[in-house]
């Protein structure tokens, strides 16, 4: 069975923040790129997802975001397959879409 990938975009994200939505959110980038810019994720870099899934939430939608979606949409992959996550969300199009769309402060890399 195909695991489908389910998808927010950065403008449902930034409405969820400002209805105050329990969420987790999820960055999967590595921590130089974190530190150059991020959107207040927990850092949980792609190639150490494994073994921090006891770190995400199974009680509440968990948005997963990198710089373009790719690595998110990997680590998703990883959390549905190997630890039965089912409300996981990939963010389209990741911190580049958030920079494009919600907040041009957010340096582009």
């Amino acid at each position: 069975m195909a695991n489908v990938i389910k998808e927010i975009t950065v403008t449902e994200l930034k409405e969820w923040r400002d209805a105050g939505k329990d969420f987790q959110l999820i960055d999967v980038r590595e921590p130089n790129e974190y530190e150059v810019a991020n959107i207040d994720g927990e850092l949980i870099p792609l190639s150490t997802v494994s073994e921090n899934a006891d770190k995400v939430s199974k009680d509440k939608p968990v948005v997963v975001h990198c710089r373009s979606g790719k690595r998110s949409a990997n680590a998703i992959a990883v959390l549905q397959m190997d630890h039965d996550f089912d409300n996981l969300y990939n963010l389209k199009g990741g911190i580049l879409a958030w920079s494009d769309e919600i907040d041009p402060s957010i340096p582009k890399y």
